[in-house]
């Protein structure tokens, strides 16, 4: 689940003002920068969906805001930012409902600026067979569910409890027997869970089958083979059936779903045109930076991405792209991107703007723009022999657990897996004195995952026993999560 799906933030109307369609996209660029790095501020409170979620907006809308920031006039600027507004907005109702809750959080009013929305029902795939679409968990859609899927046979395929901030969230991935007949071979059917708002988990691999979906007022429940639990304040389902079309439900969507568009329905061009050759490189390494701040998608990777530090890198962009573009000649256009550049690299201290270069030089074909680092910011040395060894911290606070079956996927073997990230205290570094840390471990075939809602209560008693090359343990919160790998882990806790 993602920020939108949460309720809209209670943003007095009076907060929110009518403005042009230019003034939204840099705040929205703005408020995606500041939101990024409230979510990383404290590792304890990490929110890796967040960040996941914002940096994506800019993926394709990057160059777009670029090209409308950089027309010749002001009316020119205007219609080209409200035809990048629709066409961000046309991107899902799910995106719609981001710009419209973080625009609100900026004090701008986005709607005003927007078409009507469409009505999003199920789609189809590129065969035309009708697919189901994402629901809220209701008793009305477990009780359809439970028409043409077995859920008492059911068994966990994956499952995550994941801080996002001040709250939990959960996704549980079921394989779910059909009750109906599906075309051959078709792979299992998987049920995908999303739980916001967690208030009690209780797991211990591998768990009974079966599952009971428990969908009340005012919260949710995910029964596993009786003796699991995780509970939420509400939920949403996803099936991925590729026969989900050959069900009942299926068949009713399918009377009621148009065709699947012609192709030149489908697509849609994203607004642009040629930037002069600054904006052009500022464009592609902002884009770089949004690129490396989404990859916190993948767990394995978010402990390597410098969050707080490429968003303070990048404080005030929105703003300083329309003071370049409005400029009153190109020449003044083209000076002030080259300082925008440099400004990034300047805020962002000599690690980041050797990065920025190289992303400038390699992608850009720019080797222009950031000048090597003065004497006093060069690295220092690695640390020379007899430095001391950091041990593993005796405390930490959870952040993310995950277990994986044992599966095929795509006929390729897939073994049982574990991985926890974990908030670790502040230790000597001159990088970032006095913040703490996030580190992502992992390790396959587990012997034993235990875990309970207490792990995520902050920081408690961290133990590992054992070699983390080898075999070992960790205990965290005095059993709260216990997770033993057989072969060690993939990185030491330090």
């Amino acid at each position: 689940m993602t920020a939108s799906d949460s309720a809209m933030p209670d943003v007095p109307r009076s907060a929110v003002r009518s403005a042009s369609a230019l003034s939204v996209l840099a705040a929205l660029l703005d408020r995606s920068v500041e939101r990024m790095a409230e979510a990383a501020a404290d590792v304890r409170l990490f929110d890796r969906e967040a960040i996941r979620e914002a940096a994506d907006v800019w993926d394709n809308n990057l160059f777009p805001l670029f090209w409308a920031a950089s027309a010749s006039n002001a009316g020119a600027r205007e219609a080209r930012a409200a035809g990048v507004l629709e066409w961000m907005a046309g991107l899902g109702e799910r995106r719609r409902a981001w710009m419209v809750e973080q625009a609100a959080l900026a004090g701008q009013d986005v709607e005003a600026l927007l078409p009507p929305a469409e009505e999003h029902g199920p789609g189809r795939d590129y065969l035309g067979h009708v697919m189901a679409p994402q629901r809220r968990l209701t008793r009305e859609y477990v009780e359809e569910l439970g028409a043409d899927y077995d859920l008492a046979t059911a068994t966990v395929r994956r499952l995550r409890v994941e801080r996002a901030g001040s709250r939990l969230t959960a996704f549980l991935q079921f394989v779910v027997d059909r009750g109906f007949a599906s075309e051959e071979p078709a792979p299992p059917a998987l049920l995908n869970v999303w739980l916001d708002g967690v208030t009690d988990v209780d797991f211990v691999s591998p768990g009974t089958g079966g599952v009971i979906l428990d969908a009340g007022t005012g919260e949710t429940a995910v029964l596993l083979g009786g003796d699991g639990l995780l509970r939420g304040a509400g939920g949403e389902c996803h099936l991925d059936d590729r026969s989900w079309h050959l069900s009942a439900a299926g068949r009713r969507a399918d009377a009621v779903t148009p065709p699947r568009p012609g192709r030149s329905e489908r697509l849609r061009q994203s607004p642009g045109g040629d930037l002069a050759p600054d904006a052009h490189a500022a464009a592609t390494l902002l884009r770089h930076v949004m690129w490396e701040l989404r990859s916190v998608r993948y767990p394995e990777h978010a402990d390597r991405v410098p969050v707080w530090e490429l968003c303070r890198a990048l404080s005030g962009t929105g703003g300083a792209i329309l003071a370049a573009g409005a400029r009153a000649e190109a020449r003044g256009q083209e000076a002030a991107f080259r300082d925008l550049i440099r400004g990034w690299a300047a805020q962002g201290g000599p690690r980041l703007a050797r990065w920025f270069a190289r992303v400038l030089r390699e992608r850009a074909g720019r080797s222009d723009l950031i000048g090597p680092p003065r004497v006093g910011d060069r690295t220092p040395p690695s640390p020379a022999a007899g430095s001391p060894v950091f041990r593993t911290p005796s405390k930490a606070a959870l952040v993310m657990a995950s277990w994986t079956a044992a599966h095929t996927d795509y006929q390729v073997e897939r073994p049982a897996a574990a991985q926890l990230q974990l908030a670790l205290p502040p230790r000597p570094d001159e990088h970032a004195p006095g913040r703490w840390r996030l580190r992502t471990i992992g390790c396959e075939e587990p012997e034993a995952f235990c875990l309970r809602g207490a792990a995520y209560e902050g920081a408690g008693p961290l133990v590992q026993e054992g070699t983390p090359t080898a075999a070992c343990s960790l205990d965290l919160h005095r059993g709260a999560v216990y997770v033993a790998a057989r072969d060690g882990w993939s990185a030491s806790v330090r």
